[in-house]
């Protein structure tokens, strides 16, 4: 399936969004900040918060190869600016209800985000572009975690879904459950430079004519790729694993599906160069058991329940809450 199932990953996802999101400004800066785009019961969401957010928003598109053009990021900023309302809330009930977080608690969940990051250099570059420090960022931590206790004692542990919801999702959405047809195949290449000449090209297929002559005699395939072949994964004996459709080129990808196992192809020409494919093992496309993947379906729905009560739940209580806004085409 291509859904992110697990309730607690999406629950961590909400924490570490609040990093970003939540607005890593201290409770001293709110105060002194004039330049304030909403205030939730009294607390300000300042400029610097909502700017913060529509960053993450951009850099998000971006990664995805979306560029948003001045109407799009005009509604990711009042989409943003929704959504800090929307946690601002969700931390205040919270707070109400007694929530808190220890010190030992938050700086675990703060080692546990900076092991993220590659090196040490890495994470203070990402502190340096999202203008954030250490204490910012464990304030927004502790802020993050007190929320998700609440969403997880009102709404993720009181959310159960019937079996049959989730049998009808199983039958109603097939092709997340397809394991497409897989074929196990070696090669050994020679390599042909896309602008080779006519001379280069011959000197090539001379070349893997002499292998295939060797695997005709008896040679064995792998023997044969670690010493003649010129890609990869002559290293291997030229195993390349199992492939679908769609991950190999063209002619290549055809002849290796059309062989039976156990065969050697005859030369195949490829944008890479020649070469000579064994396949080892097919797989045809099967449907995964449903009892195989309940667990996971059960917990997508549990997911999208979860956040369907969650702004239900937000905008009810929005509606008792005062919330002033200040920037314009937002209300």
């Amino acid at each position: 399936m291509r859904h992110n199932f697990g309730i607690r990953l999406w629950m961590a996802a909400v924490v570490l969004s609040l990093l970003f999101v939540g607005g890593p400004i201290s409770a001293e800066e709110k105060k002194s900040s004039s330049d304030k785009v909403a205030v939730v019961n009294g607390d300000v969401i300042t400029r610097g918060d909502l700017d913060r957010a529509v960053d993450f928003g951009k850099r998000q598109a971006m990664q995805k190869g979306q560029p948003l053009n001045a109407e799009q990021l005009a509604a990711l900023e009042k989409d943003a600016l929704d959504k800090l309302i929307g946690i601002q809330i969700l931390y205040q009930a919270s707070k109400k209800a007694g929530n808190k977080v220890d010190e030992k608690q938050v700086d675990e969940k703060f080692a546990q985000f900076r092991k993220r990051f590659p090196t040490e250099e890495a994470f203070k570059k990402a502190m340096g572009e999202w203008h954030v420090t250490e204490a910012d960022m464990k304030a927004e931590l502790k802020k993050g975690m007190v929320t998700e206790a609440f969403v997880v004692k009102n709404f993720v542990d009181k959310t159960t879904v019937p079996e049959e919801k989730v049998k009808a999702y199983y039958d109603s959405n097939p092709q997340f459950f397809k394991q497409p047809a897989k074929v196990k195949a070696s090669h050994i290449l020679i390599k042909v430079k896309p602008d080779a000449s006519e001379a280069e090209k011959a000197e090539a297929m001379k070349k893997i004519k002499k292998i295939q002559e060797k695997l005709k005699k008896g040679d064995d395939f792998a023997e044969v790729a670690k010493a003649s072949s010129e890609g990869p994964s002559a290293s291997k004996g030229g195993d390349l694993g199992y492939f679908g459709k769609g991950q190999m080129v063209g002619d290549f990808e055809d002849t290796a599906f059309a062989m039976e196992p156990g065969k050697v192809s005859d030369v195949v020409k490829t944008p890479f160069g020649y070469h000579l494919i064994k396949v080892v093992d097919k797989k045809p496309e099967t449907t995964i058991p449903f009892e195989a993947v309940k667990p996971r379906i059960e917990q997508y729905l549990k997911q999208e329940e979860v956040q369907k009560e969650v702004k239900k739940y937000i905008d009810n209580q929005r509606k008792e809450s005062k919330v002033e806004i200040f920037l314009k085409n937002a209300s």
